[in-house]
Parts: structure tokens; sequence; C-alpha cells
């Protein structure tokens, strides 16, 4: 049965359109379904809905939903619609009028906001823990060859003296970056929905604040039509940080493929992660590299459709916000994959530092040249004229010698790779204090 039904059947046609990939989307929200259902029926239990004895029995089979969908046992059928309804119907089905009592005071509005919040939360924190994972792989790289010189560029012409250590801890720290914009899009996420039902709230006096600690949210999101106005703006302020991730992968693989192509050979790629042409022999192409920068812009095309179906809506709940949730899930996955093949991929990296010593000329010591002039008393202008004319008594130095002796903060010869460990450990912290709260949360829930 319909949650809406009224006593009339929809087109066929229609009805098969309206729900659209709703069921098999929605096996991702069992759990978090069933977990808000379980806090739903607790919260009606204390303002007098449901007594003792029927939250625990609600509680119970939805432990035992839980637990059929782990075995791969529960199905959305197409005539559901979507999870809220095969939930509720199981539950009928198995407690006929209780089942029936389990919505009071909720629409399917607040149920997917809160499911897609909960949802959110786990897929963020994952997506945070393996971006830590990248950063200190990029650490431990950076510190291990923060004394193999190569050839900094700028509008890709050779340029200055540069190293792997300088070029590894740049994307590390840009990514340390992208963290904090995910831990603002967690803050944003972690507001409770629930009682806000069909963006208006309900004439009962229900307790919001008890259904928002019962599911570990920081805050209940306040007003009501907010609430439901704030679909799709969440998701595409976590998807904003998703690009951000993926961008940098996309730029650190285009170095990487360039690096390792013969003409550079600073880097090599293991044979393994390299397939080959299907007509020339020789062939080892960087594949899954390319694909990882290609998907960068799969997650920005979420990103804009996201913000393009919400951008002209009035408020209130619309159905356009149905097709907000395809994006979200994708982009979840294909950035927590994208990241998973890329440690793989850059911890296998081999790194040839003839190669790079040889990329060395005299013409990347040019800069270096102006500014022992200044040094001794030339005025910069003078010096930058005076070595531009002459660019053929530039020397060519030691690139080693070179890089460590730029002792700055962030210069070549002082990475700060330390202070980027730290802000690792702390991410680190944070992600582990955050999921061992929504696990004991999980647990709690399920109690009787």
């Amino acid at each position: 049965m319909k949650l809406w039904e009224k006593g009339y059947k929809l087109d066929q046609l229609v009805e098969t359109f309206m729900t659209g990939d709703d069921p098999t989307l929605d096996h991702a929200l069992i759990s978090y379904d069933c977990l808000g259902s379980m806090a739903h029926a607790k919260m009606l239990e204390k303002i007098g809905i449901l007594d003792a004895e029927e939250c625990s029995q609600l509680t119970e089979e939805l432990k035992r939903i839980i637990q059929a969908a782990e075995e791969g046992k529960f199905t959305i059928h197409p005539d559901d619609e979507d999870i809220h309804t095969a939930v509720e119907n199981a539950l009928i089905q198995k407690l006929g009028t209780l089942g029936k009592k389990i919505h009071t005071a909720r629409s399917r509005n607040d149920q997917v906001l809160l499911d897609l919040r909960l949802y959110s939360r786990d897929w963020t924190l994952a997506i945070m823990d393996t971006v830590l994972e990248v950063c200190a792989e990029l650490c431990r790289f950076a510190e291990r060859y923060q004394s193999v010189p190569i050839p900094g560029r700028t509008h890709f012409q050779r340029a200055m003296p540069s190293s792997l250590g300088l070029w590894a801890g740049a994307f590390a720290e840009s990514l340390l970056d992208d963290l904090e914009l995910m831990k603002t899009a967690y803050w944003l996420n972690d507001q409770c929905p629930l009682g806000s039902a069909a963006s208006y709230g309900v004439s009962i006096e229900i307790d919001r604040q008890l259904s928002s600690e019962l599911l570990g949210f920081r805050t209940v999101q306040n007003n009501v039509l907010y609430a439901n106005n704030s679909r799709g703006k969440f998701e595409s302020v976590i998807l904003n940080a998703l690009v951000q991730v993926m961008n940098d992968l996309s730029k650190v693989c285009t170095d990487i493929i360039i690096f390792s192509a013969p003409e550079f050979a600073y880097l090599s790629l293991p044979e393994k992660f390299c397939p080959g042409s299907s007509l020339m022999p020789q062939k080892r192409n960087p594949c899954p590299l390319e694909l990882i920068r290609a998907k960068s812009a799969t997650v920005q095309g979420m990103l804009f459709q996201v913000l393009e179906i919400t951008r002209g809506l009035p408020s209130g709940y619309h159905r356009d916000f149905q097709e907000t949730k395809r994006p979200l899930m994708q982009g979840f996955e294909v950035t927590l994959t994208s990241l998973q093949v890329f440690a793989q991929i850059f911890s296998g990296l081999h790194v040839n530092e003839d190669k790079c010593l040889k990329a060395f000329s005299s013409d990347l010591f040019a800069t270096d040249k102006v500014l022992t002039l200044v040094k001794q008393g030339s005025p910069f202008r003078d010096a930058y004229q005076d070595v531009s004319m002459n660019l053929h008594h530039v020397n060519n130095e030691d690139p080693v010698a070179n890089i460590l002796s730029k002792t700055h903060i962030g210069a070549t010869g002082n990475l700060g790779i330390h202070t980027n460990n730290l802000k690792i450990e702390e991410y680190q912290s944070w992600t582990t204090h955050q999921k061992e709260k929504w696990t004991d949360i999980k647990r709690h829930l399920q109690q009787k």
C-alpha cells in the first residue's frame, strides 16, 4: 500500500516515471530509515502516542529489517516507490495496526531529509579517512624525496629549481584544506530535520530536541520550512567539497602522467597499473590516472546538476528534489573509489633520481643569479636586466645544494612536513571521535 493511498491508481507509465530509480538507490538508506524510525518511535512514546511495549515491538521489528537488509533479504519493490513505504508496509504486515502508528507527525519529506543526513554523515567520514590516507602517503613521499630536485615550471616552461618533496607536499597541503571544507560540510549536515514534516510542522507537541539527541545530531534544524528548503543546498555543499578533492586528484594525476612520460621519466608507473594498446605493442598507458582526471569533471557535473535543480524552486517541498539524491550518492562513490585507486598507484611510484638530476640546465638558475647580485648590493631591476642580457654567463649549479639552501617557511629546504603530519593526526582524531559517537548512537537506538 502506498503511504498516500486514496482509493485510485496512477497511470502505470507515469507512476514508473515518477518512481525512477528510487527503489534501487534507497537500498543504501534502509538502515538509516530504520534508525530514524526507532528514534521517532521513542519520541512518540515520550509524548504518549505509543506505550512502552509498542515502542519496544517497533524497535525490535526495525532491527529485524536492518538485519534482513544486511543479509540481502529485504527488497524495495517498485510498487513501494521508496524505502519509507517499504519499511512501513513491512511493519504493518508484521505488527498490524501498530505499524500504522509509526508515521504519526511525520512526512516522507522529513524522512528522506533525515535518511540522507545520516547517510551523508557516514560517507563524509569515510571520504575524510581516505583523504587522510592519501595525505599521509604524500607526506611520506615528500619526506623521502625532499632532496631530489626537479625543474619547476610556470606556463609549463622551465622556471626555477624545485623538488619532488615540494611537489608532493603541495598536494598534501591542498588536500588538508579540502578536509576543512569536508568538515564544514559535515558540520552543516549535522542538523536534525525530523519533525519539520511537510515543511510546516505538525499540530502535535512533538519533542524535536529528543529526536535530535537520540540520533546524535549536534543541533535541531530550527525552522521547519528551511529544513525542506535546505534539501539540495546541503547536498551541493557536500558535492562542492568532493569537487575540490577530485580537482586536486586530477591535477596530481596529470603531473604524474607527464612526469612518467619517456621525455621526462622522473617517475615510473608499475606495469600492473598500466594497460597496453591493442595496436601498438610498446605501449603502457596511465589509464587509471586518466580516468580519475575525467571523473573529476563527472563529479563537478553532479554539483552543477544539484545547483541547477534547486536554484529556481519556490519554498517548500517539490518532487524536483528527488533528482538530487542520485548525484549525491554517486558523488560519494566516485570520489571514494578515485581516492582508493590513487592511493594504491601513488604508493607504487618509482623515482628515477638520475633522470631528475639530468633534467637541469643553467637557465634554471637565472633567478638565483639575480638574487645573488641583489645580496651583493645591486638593485633588483638592474640585476634582472643584467642577467637577462647575459644568460650565457649563468652557470649550471648543484641542484641539490640549491634546493636545500632555500630554508624560509615552505621552501624546498623547509617543507614543514612535520606540521602537516600534526594536522593529519588532528583530523584522524576528530574523525575517529565522530565514528565512535555514531557507533554508540546506533547501539543505544536499538536498545529496548
